[in-house]
């Protein structure tokens, strides 16, 4: 696994597949989740269609550069956001979300990647946006998956997926694993998976069990604040992705993403939550296939 330094004290983890000669998609994953949650079967298929395809960790998940000397406890912060002690909350993150898509930039810029096709699910896809807003001249096209614009009253989580998300994981790889299930809260309706989410659950224990970097990810993506303005001015192609069964981030983060972008283009996918199930891996890389032709 190639892991590339992309600034001072960053180094960060990547897997290319397909030809350097097609066109560059960079994937972005989201919260908490490793690259290898881009399915490598899903990476093989973009490619096929012609496409130079890139996942990558972001820092603090898998193997990437991890921030240990700036432990975040998430109650702690929570409790400081939602008591309106913002300093202390400040005080607790080491980054935002700028900087870890300055990684996903520098991570190109390593590759020799000058500009390229940037499509981010979930906090992905808040830190694909930022490298739009930021460097619009790195970015051929946006695809934003399952995210939202950093407004709170937008893309709101349900209270069963709140729960789920923040209740601590067990630290045992058997329960880790077990409590997986708990996933299918925001999972797809139809085809949510049990074995599915147990499956990459255990991937990820055994390739980077790294709990303690999500407090620090959770305080970026909270304190980046809105990209409304900013996203009212982009004029990156855009195309928003976002399933109707989605829990986690309510599909009206997409309807609002897809409203401030002028001239973005809003796919709304049923039978999709939280989630890339495989028997809609066809329409989701059709989407993205003609998006960054």
């Amino acid at each position: 696994m190639p892991i590339t330094d992309v600034s001072p004290g960053v180094a960060i983890a990547y897997e290319s597949f397909g030809d350097p000669r097609d066109p560059p998609v960079l994937l972005v994953m989201g919260f908490g989740a490793q690259m290898i949650a881009w399915h490598e079967d899903f990476c093989r298929a973009l490619a096929d269609r012609g496409r130079y395809v890139v996942r990558y960790d972001n820092r603090d998940s898998g193997l990437s550069t991890r921030f240990d000397e700036h432990p975040v406890d998430i109650g702690q912060f929570i409790n400081a956001v939602s008591s309106g002690d913002i300093p202390s909350a400040l005080a607790m993150a080491p980054y935002r979300l700028q900087d870890m898509a300055d990684d996903g930039l520098g991570l190109l810029a390593a590759l020799g990647i000058e500009r390229a096709h940037v499509v981010g699910a979930s906090m992905g896809g808040m830190i694909a946006q930022t490298m739009a807003i930021t460097h619009p001249e790195r970015v051929l096209t946006l695809t934003s998956m399952m995210s939202s614009t950093g407004e709170s009253e937008y893309g709101r989580s349900s209270p069963e997926a709140q729960a789920v998300l923040f209740s601590p994981k067990p630290s045992d790889r058997e329960a880790y694993i077990a409590a997986a299930d708990r996933e299918l809260v925001w999972a797809s309706r139809r085809y949510g998976d049990p074995a599915v989410l147990r499956e990459l659950a255990a991937n990820s224990y055994d390739r980077a069990h790294y709990p303690a970097g999500v407090g620090r990810q959770l305080a970026a993506m909270i304190l980046s604040g809105s990209r409304a303005d900013a996203l009212r001015e982009l004029r990156v192609p855009t195309l928003v992705i976002h399933g109707l069964d989605d829990t986690l981030i309510d599909p009206s983060g997409g309807h609002r993403t897809a409203d401030l972008v002028p001239g973005a283009e809003l796919l709304l996918i049923p039978d999709m939550g939280h989630d890339r199930p495989r028997e809609l891996w066809s329409e989701i890389i059709d989407a993205v296939e003609t998006h960054t032709s």
